[in-house]
This record gives structure tokens, C-alpha cells and sequence, in this order.
């Protein structure tokens, strides 16, 4: 068992952790506080061909491995979760989707757009009355003679107000409910397709998150992504692996917690001494680093039987549900180390307890987490 990154997994960590910290931490703050969308950032982001990650290099990708992506993910996640939020959707879900199920001919027309980053990537499962019951969706999808006509509203779409192309689930057979959901590549301004409104959110707050409405949105039979009526098995294959990278971006929240309650622990003076001394500052950052060292753990042996062949989809969830509530945890110990000022937006403990909160809801609840290990561990016939 070999717990060593390669030389090439150790420099794009570094890459990506000196990068996050010359161009993400000094803004992090000001673009959370603003809402404001980090164009800039995923620009440099995507120079360094971190917006076509696992994609490979014949479609314009860098064709690194889930461990790399795990790594990457981490070290964005340490500095602003919004912003590898935004690469986490756009490669785990949108790029990752087309690449999986489309055809070539889409893949030569829309992965190189991703890779590039000259398209962000958007994709559209959740909707106003479908959430973790994901196959009860109701936007449709109608054959009229060469053309599919969309219809229906997409809820807490990440990059929904800023992509370029969205990956769009809806019912082609209603009465076959999740057996009758496909997919579908629809382009920002297409006829139809709108954004409504964008989300006024705890946490995340640089990330994009908006409603899509279609109306009467045409399209044409090319753009049927993967098999007719197969689109809702194909998500779940997408979600095994996007948990991944929502787990390694978990772990990001975590370690930030910990080096910043270490050194407000070091600096904070009480009763003549650092509070560092104290006993009671001491177990809650030894736990913190017990709990987050497992998380990274877990998030690299999924990675690992992803990158080999092998099933993972209990590990994933195993890694999510883990890491999730790992940052939930931190974050909370976080602020109490820092006491009155973790409370207050000068340091960044307070943000990060607002954001790691989503990571135990987005791309699969810490609920439905569970209610697939169960699976796995039981069998069908008992869940």
C-alpha cells in the first residue's frame, strides 16, 4: 500500500496551493461579501487547464487523474469554496456528462469549449419540487419531427446565470417516471431558454447559483445526450463520481478551519499566555486534524478506485458524508477557538462555517449519503 504522490500529483498540488494563495485568498473575502462571480480567477483557472481536468487531451483537456482532481479541489477549497465549487460542477458534472454518454460529434463541438473554459458548464437535474427525489422531476422534453421542445424550470443551478452550455434533464415518458428522463446540450442563448432568479445564498456566495426557465426551448435531435429515456440512470453514474470532488473540496473547508484556528491559537493572548496552552484549545485542534486527516483519507482511497477500474460508489459516498460533516464540525470548532471574532467577517473562520454547511446538502444530502451505504452494504431488497 503506497500513501506517496507521484512527482507529477506533488507538483500540481503545489501549482494549484501557491496559485490559491497569490490570486484566491487576498480576494476571497471581497468577492464573497459582494456576491460577485470570479470571472478573473476562473480565466487564470483555465489557462492553467484547470477547467478540463479529467478531460483528455485530444478534446483541449489536461487528462489528470481523480486523485490530481481530489488534490486540486482541496487546495481551491482551503481559500474559497465558491471557487472550487465552480470548477467541481463544471468538470464533475457538465464536462464529465458529455464526455461519458455523448456522441462524438459532440464531444468534438463541446468539450473543447469546456476545456478552454471559453464555455462554462452548467447542469440541470434539481427543480423546484425535485430535490433529493431527483426522479420526480417534471420539466419535458417533446419529439416534434426533428426537433425536442423543453419545457419546464431548473432550480439551484450552479453557474446557471453565467454558463455557456447546460446539460438539461427532462421526462421524455412520463409514465416511466425515473425511466423515462433524458438528457439533453442546450447553448446559452438558444431560443426559450432564460434565467430567472439568482439565489441570495448563506454560503457560497462567489459561486453562481440561478433558476433556468424553459419555454418552448427547440432544439434539435442531435442534442439528445446519451440513449432516449437513460438520461436518470447516466446521472447517477455522474453524482458516484462528482461526490469526489464535493468530498476533497470538504476537506479544503476543514484544513482551512484548522491552520486558521492554529494560528489564532498561537496569537490570541488570555491569562498571560497564548490560548494555545490551554488544554481545552488543544483537544479541539487535535480532533480537528484527526478527523480531517480520515476525511483526506477516505476522499483518496475513492479517487483511487475511480482512477483504477474498480467500484467505488460506496467509498464515495463514504467519502462525502464523511468530509461534509468533517467541515461542518471544524468550522464550528473553528469559531469557537476564535471566540467573539469568529463571529465577525474579519477573519475567515465565519465564512467558512457558512459555507461548509452546504457540503453536507449539495450533490447528494449526508441523508442520502447514508441511505446508499446502506444499499451497498444490504442489497436492494433491504432499502
Amino acid at each position: 500500500m503506497d500513501f506517496e504522490l507521484t512527482e507529477e500529483q506533488q507538483a500540481v498540488q503545489k501549482m494549484v496551493r501557491e496559485f490559491a494563495e497569490r490570486e484566491i485568498a487576498p480576494v476571497a473575502a471581497d468577492l464573497d461579501e459582494r456576491a460577485a462571480f470570479p470571472t478573473e480567477i476562473i480565466r487564470k483557472l483555465s489557462e492553467l487547464g484547470l477547467m478540463g481536468i479529467l478531460l483528455p487531451k485530444a478534446y483541449g483537456g489536461a487528462g489528470m487523474d481523480y486523485i490530481s482532481y481530489a488534490l486540486i479541489l482541496e487546495e481551491l477549497g482551503r481559500y474559497d469554496a465558491s471557487v472550487a465549487l465552480t470548477v467541481e460542477s463544471h468538470n464533475s458534472l457538465c464536462s464529465s456528462h458529455i464526455y461519458l454518454f455523448g456522441s462524438e460529434a459532440q464531444k468534438r463541438d463541446y468539450l473543447p469549449q469546456l476545456a478552454g473554459g471559453q464555455a462554462l458548464g452548467a447542469w440541470a437535474l434539481t427543480e423546484p419540487g425535485s430535490g433529493s427525489d431527483a426522479s420526480g422531476l417534471q420539466a419535458t422534453a417533446t419529439h416534434e419531427g426533428d426537433q425536442w421542445v423543453l419545457n419546464g424550470t431548473k432550480n439551484f443551478i450552479t453557474q446557471g446565470s453565467v454558463a455557456g452550455i447546460y446539460v438539461i434533464m427532462a421526462l421524455t415518458n412520463r409514465a416511466a417516471r425515473e425511466k423515462g428522463i433524458s438528457a439533453f446540450i442546450v447553448q446559452k442563448g438558444t431560443p426559450g431558454l432564460r434565467i430567472g432568479r439568482k439565489e441570495h445564498k448563506m454560503g457560497f456566495r462567489a459561486s453562481d447559483t440561478a433558476q433556468v426557465v424553459l419555454e418552448d426551448v427547440r432544439i434539435p435531435d442531435a442534442n439528445l445526450l446519451g440513449e432516449l429515456n437513460h438520461g436518470f440512470i447516466d446521472t447517477l453514474t455522474i453524482l458516484d463520481a462528482g461526490r469526489i470532488g464535493m468530498a476533497a473540496l470538504s476537506v479544503g473547508i476543514a484544513r482551512g478551519c484548522l491552520e486558521e484556528g492554529l494560528k489564532y491559537a498561537k496569537a490570541r493572548q488570555a491569562f498571560g499566555q497564548p490560548i494555545a496552552n490551554f488544554e481545552a484549545i488543544q483537544w479541539k485542534l487535535a480532533d480537528m486534524a484527526t478527523e480531517i486527516d480520515a476525511a483526506r483519507l477516505l476522499v483518496l482511497q475513492a479517487a483511487y478506485l475511480k482512477d483504477t477500474g474498480q467500484p467505488f460508489t460506496k467509498e464515495a459516498s463514504y467519502a462525502k458524508l464523511f468530509a461534509a460533516e468533517t467541515a461542518m464540525r471544524a468550522a464550528t470548532e473553528a469559531v469557537q477557538i476564535h471566540g467573539g471574532y469568529g463571529y465577525i467577517k474579519d477573519y475567515p473562520v465565519e465564512r467558512y462555517f457558512r459555507d461548509a454547511k452546504f457540503c453536507a446538502i449539495g450533490e447528494g444530502t449526508s441523508e442520502i449519503q447514508r441511505l446508499i451505504i446502506a444499499r451497498e452494504l444490504l442489497g436492494r431488497a433491504y432499502v
